[in-house]
Protein backbone atom coordinates (compact mmCIF):
# COMPACT_ATOMS: atom_id res chain seq x y z
CA UNK A 1 0.00 0.00 0.00
CA UNK A 2 1.58 2.98 -1.08
CA UNK A 3 0.23 5.22 2.08
CA UNK A 4 1.25 3.30 5.43
CA UNK A 5 -0.99 5.58 7.50
CA UNK A 6 -4.08 5.03 5.44
CA UNK A 7 -3.31 1.44 5.89
CA UNK A 8 -2.46 1.53 9.66
CA UNK A 9 -5.85 4.15 10.33
CA UNK A 10 -8.08 0.93 8.46
CA UNK A 11 -6.28 -1.92 10.42
CA UNK A 12 -7.34 0.51 13.55
CA UNK A 13 -11.07 0.38 12.54
CA UNK A 14 -11.65 -2.82 11.64
CA UNK A 15 -10.13 -3.98 15.35
CA UNK A 16 -12.35 -1.14 17.15
CA UNK A 17 -15.64 -2.57 15.57
CA UNK A 18 -14.15 -6.69 16.38
CA UNK A 19 -14.20 -5.03 20.00
CA UNK A 20 -17.69 -3.60 19.52
CA UNK A 21 -18.94 -6.68 18.66
CA UNK A 22 -17.25 -8.80 20.85
CA UNK A 23 -18.94 -6.45 23.70
CA UNK A 24 -22.37 -6.76 22.67
CA UNK A 25 -22.29 -10.32 22.01
CA UNK A 26 -21.22 -10.50 25.14
CA UNK A 27 -23.66 -8.51 26.40
CA UNK A 28 -26.49 -10.28 24.91
CA UNK A 29 -25.20 -13.79 26.34
CA UNK A 30 -25.25 -12.44 29.71
CA UNK A 31 -28.86 -10.94 29.77
CA UNK A 32 -29.69 -14.50 28.15
CA UNK A 33 -28.16 -16.08 31.15
CA UNK A 34 -30.18 -13.71 33.63
CA UNK A 35 -33.35 -14.89 31.94
CA UNK A 36 -32.88 -18.50 31.86
CA UNK A 37 -31.77 -18.36 35.43
CA UNK A 38 -35.39 -16.56 35.97
CA UNK A 39 -36.97 -19.65 34.35
CA UNK A 40 -34.78 -22.60 34.91
CA UNK A 41 -33.54 -23.79 38.53
CA UNK A 42 -31.65 -21.47 40.73
CA UNK A 43 -27.51 -22.02 40.04
CA UNK A 44 -25.76 -23.12 43.17
CA UNK A 45 -23.48 -19.87 43.25
CA UNK A 46 -26.82 -17.44 43.39
CA UNK A 47 -25.85 -15.09 46.10
CA UNK A 48 -28.36 -14.58 49.32
CA UNK A 49 -30.23 -11.50 48.33
CA UNK A 50 -31.51 -9.70 51.76
CA UNK A 51 -35.48 -9.16 51.58
CA UNK A 52 -38.65 -8.73 53.62
CA UNK A 53 -39.90 -11.56 55.59
CA UNK A 54 -43.00 -13.11 53.87
CA UNK A 55 -45.44 -13.86 55.89
CA UNK A 56 -44.60 -17.02 57.07
CA UNK A 57 -47.57 -18.41 59.30
CA UNK A 58 -49.02 -17.69 55.64
CA UNK A 59 -46.83 -20.27 53.60
CA UNK A 60 -46.99 -23.50 55.89
CA UNK A 61 -50.67 -24.50 54.96
CA UNK A 62 -50.72 -28.95 55.97
CA UNK A 63 -47.86 -29.43 54.17
CA UNK A 64 -44.95 -32.21 55.41
CA UNK A 65 -42.94 -31.31 58.57
CA UNK A 66 -39.20 -32.69 59.53
CA UNK A 67 -38.89 -31.91 63.26
CA UNK A 68 -40.04 -30.81 65.89
CA UNK A 69 -43.12 -29.07 65.23
CA UNK A 70 -43.15 -26.35 68.05
CA UNK A 71 -39.27 -25.13 66.96
CA UNK A 72 -38.71 -21.94 66.68
CA UNK A 73 -37.41 -21.44 63.62
CA UNK A 74 -39.39 -22.58 60.15
CA UNK A 75 -37.82 -23.33 57.16
CA UNK A 76 -40.12 -23.22 54.27
CA UNK A 77 -38.67 -25.00 51.11
CA UNK A 78 -40.25 -24.66 47.78
CA UNK A 79 -38.68 -27.64 45.59
CA UNK A 80 -39.39 -29.36 42.60
CA UNK A 81 -38.41 -33.24 42.48
CA UNK A 82 -36.92 -33.30 38.79
CA UNK A 83 -34.80 -30.62 39.87
CA UNK A 84 -31.27 -31.19 39.34
CA UNK A 85 -30.36 -28.12 42.31
CA UNK A 86 -32.88 -29.32 44.77
CA UNK A 87 -31.16 -32.88 44.27
CA UNK A 88 -27.40 -30.56 45.03
CA UNK A 89 -29.18 -29.14 48.24
CA UNK A 90 -30.49 -32.92 49.55
CA UNK A 91 -27.18 -34.15 49.13
CA UNK A 92 -25.01 -31.66 49.77
CA UNK A 93 -26.51 -29.11 52.62
CA UNK A 94 -29.59 -30.32 53.73
CA UNK A 95 -27.71 -33.09 56.15
CA UNK A 96 -26.14 -30.50 58.05
CA UNK A 97 -28.95 -28.88 58.61
CA UNK A 98 -30.87 -31.30 59.79
CA UNK A 99 -27.82 -32.17 61.98
CA UNK A 100 -27.15 -28.85 63.36
CA UNK A 101 -30.79 -27.57 63.78
CA UNK A 102 -33.30 -30.12 62.99
CA UNK A 103 -32.17 -32.80 65.55
CA UNK A 104 -31.44 -30.48 67.93
CA UNK A 105 -34.81 -29.07 68.07
CA UNK A 106 -33.65 -25.33 66.94
CA UNK A 107 -35.15 -25.69 63.70
CA UNK A 108 -37.95 -27.23 61.49
CA UNK A 109 -38.62 -27.82 57.67
CA UNK A 110 -41.66 -27.87 56.03
CA UNK A 111 -41.48 -29.07 52.15
CA UNK A 112 -44.02 -27.26 49.41
CA UNK A 113 -44.14 -28.59 46.12
CA UNK A 114 -42.83 -25.91 42.99
CA UNK A 115 -43.13 -28.55 40.03
CA UNK A 116 -41.52 -26.16 37.29
CA UNK A 117 -43.68 -27.12 33.95
CA UNK A 118 -40.13 -27.97 31.90
CA UNK A 119 -39.84 -31.09 34.46
CA UNK A 120 -42.21 -33.33 32.86
CA UNK A 121 -41.29 -35.46 35.97
CA UNK A 122 -42.02 -33.17 38.75
CA UNK A 123 -45.72 -32.97 39.22
CA UNK A 124 -46.34 -36.76 39.21
CA UNK A 125 -43.21 -37.11 41.45
CA UNK A 126 -45.13 -34.73 44.12
CA UNK A 127 -48.24 -36.18 43.61
CA UNK A 128 -46.04 -39.52 44.98
CA UNK A 129 -44.94 -38.34 47.87
CA UNK A 130 -48.66 -36.95 48.85
CA UNK A 131 -49.80 -40.37 48.34
CA UNK A 132 -46.98 -41.95 50.59
CA UNK A 133 -47.53 -39.27 53.14
CA UNK A 134 -50.75 -40.08 53.26
CA UNK A 135 -50.08 -43.39 54.99
CA UNK A 136 -47.47 -41.41 56.71
CA UNK A 137 -44.18 -41.90 55.14
CA UNK A 138 -43.58 -38.83 53.06
CA UNK A 139 -40.01 -38.14 53.89
CA UNK A 140 -38.84 -42.03 52.66
CA UNK A 141 -40.81 -41.09 49.55
CA UNK A 142 -38.82 -37.86 49.53
CA UNK A 143 -35.35 -39.50 50.05
CA UNK A 144 -35.66 -42.08 47.09
CA UNK A 145 -36.85 -39.70 44.89
CA UNK A 146 -33.79 -37.84 45.09
CA UNK A 147 -31.63 -40.22 45.32
CA UNK A 148 -32.82 -42.16 42.59
CA UNK A 149 -33.48 -38.61 40.43
CA UNK A 150 -32.39 -40.05 37.08
CA UNK A 151 -35.03 -43.31 37.07
CA UNK A 152 -38.25 -40.77 37.52
CA UNK A 153 -41.45 -43.09 36.74
CA UNK A 154 -44.82 -43.71 37.90
CA UNK A 155 -43.31 -47.22 37.55
CA UNK A 156 -40.51 -46.49 39.86
CA UNK A 157 -42.95 -44.29 42.55
CA UNK A 158 -45.42 -47.65 42.56
CA UNK A 159 -41.97 -50.04 43.61
CA UNK A 160 -40.07 -47.36 45.90
CA UNK A 161 -43.67 -47.42 47.74
CA UNK A 162 -43.19 -51.06 48.17
CA UNK A 163 -39.94 -50.68 49.36
CA UNK A 164 -40.42 -48.33 52.15
CA UNK A 165 -43.47 -50.73 53.16
CA UNK A 166 -46.64 -48.87 52.16
CA UNK A 167 -49.74 -50.53 51.29
CA UNK A 168 -48.92 -50.76 47.44
CA UNK A 169 -52.81 -50.96 46.79
CA UNK A 170 -53.89 -47.74 48.60
CA UNK A 171 -50.89 -45.85 47.12
CA UNK A 172 -51.18 -47.41 43.40
CA UNK A 173 -55.22 -46.36 43.58
CA UNK A 174 -53.95 -42.75 45.49
CA UNK A 175 -51.52 -42.31 42.16
CA UNK A 176 -53.35 -43.33 39.29
CA UNK A 177 -56.68 -41.12 40.33
CA UNK A 178 -54.80 -38.04 40.91
CA UNK A 179 -56.11 -37.48 43.84
CA UNK A 180 -53.05 -34.76 45.71
CA UNK A 181 -52.99 -33.56 41.93
CA UNK A 182 -54.88 -29.87 43.18
CA UNK A 183 -52.96 -30.31 46.52
CA UNK A 184 -49.79 -29.80 44.90
CA UNK A 185 -50.81 -26.91 42.45
CA UNK A 186 -52.34 -25.56 45.40
CA UNK A 187 -48.20 -25.45 46.49
CA UNK A 188 -46.92 -23.94 43.55
CA UNK A 189 -49.93 -20.90 43.64
CA UNK A 190 -48.39 -20.10 47.37
CA UNK A 191 -45.58 -20.11 46.11
CA UNK A 192 -45.76 -18.22 43.40
CA UNK A 193 -47.75 -15.32 44.94
CA UNK A 194 -44.95 -15.35 47.82
CA UNK A 195 -42.60 -14.42 44.93
CA UNK A 196 -41.05 -17.80 44.01
CA UNK A 197 -39.71 -18.18 40.48
CA UNK A 198 -37.25 -20.78 40.70
CA UNK A 199 -36.28 -23.64 42.70
CA UNK A 200 -35.23 -24.42 45.51
CA UNK A 201 -36.25 -21.33 47.16
CA UNK A 202 -36.45 -21.14 51.20
CA UNK A 203 -37.81 -19.07 53.45
CA UNK A 204 -36.08 -19.41 56.93
CA UNK A 205 -38.51 -17.50 59.11
CA UNK A 206 -39.87 -15.18 56.80
CA UNK A 207 -36.59 -14.32 54.98
CA UNK A 208 -36.14 -15.37 51.31
CA UNK A 209 -33.12 -17.60 50.42
CA UNK A 210 -32.45 -18.69 46.71
CA UNK A 211 -30.77 -21.77 44.99
CA UNK A 212 -28.69 -24.26 46.64
CA UNK A 213 -26.90 -21.94 48.34
CA UNK A 214 -23.81 -23.78 50.78
CA UNK A 215 -24.27 -24.95 54.07
CA UNK A 216 -22.71 -21.66 55.56
CA UNK A 217 -25.26 -19.28 53.76
CA UNK A 218 -28.04 -21.20 55.72
CA UNK A 219 -25.86 -21.12 58.92
CA UNK A 220 -25.39 -17.24 58.19
CA UNK A 221 -29.52 -17.03 58.22
CA UNK A 222 -30.72 -19.34 60.66
CA UNK A 223 -27.79 -18.21 63.10
CA UNK A 224 -29.99 -14.53 63.18
CA UNK A 225 -33.02 -17.01 65.14
CA UNK A 226 -31.02 -19.19 67.72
Amino acid sequence: MKNPWMYTTVVLVIVAIGLLASNLQMTGQLAAGDNIQMKDDQPTQTQPTPTQPAPTGDLTDDDPVKGDPNAPIIIIEFSDFQCPFCERFYTNTLPQIVSQYIDTGKAKLVFRDFPLSFHPNAQPAAEAAECADEQGKFWEMHDKIFENQGSMSVESYKLWAEEIGLNTEQFNSCLDSGKYASEVQKDFSDGAAAGVSGTPTFFINGEKLVGAQPFEAFKAVLDKYV
